[in-house]
């Protein structure tokens, strides 16, 4: 994972911050996307990782409570 991790950050730095400095017309940039993809993808997971976030964290509060009114139900009863 750790090697992966590695070859993906270097990929996206090459991509994001010294693909730039390379010609238009240099073979290079076949390997890479289109560079506002560089702003659109992170974005995107950005946004992706915080709503399953929320998610989660929402509907954790939600069992909770649910269990603390069913014992609170059932110490009425």
């Amino acid at each position: 994972m750790l090697l992966v991790a590695g070859l993906v950050f270097a990929y996206y730095t090459t991509w994001a911050i010294l693909l730039p400095f390379f010609d238009a017309s240099s073979p290079i940039h076949n390997y890479f996307p289109a560079r506002e993809w560089a702003i659109r993808l992170p974005a995107f997971v950005l946004v992706l990782g915080l709503s399953g976030i929320g998610f989660f964290v929402g509907s954790t509060i939600m069992k909770e409570n649910r269990k603390k009114a069913q014992k609170a139900k059932l110490r009425a009863a």
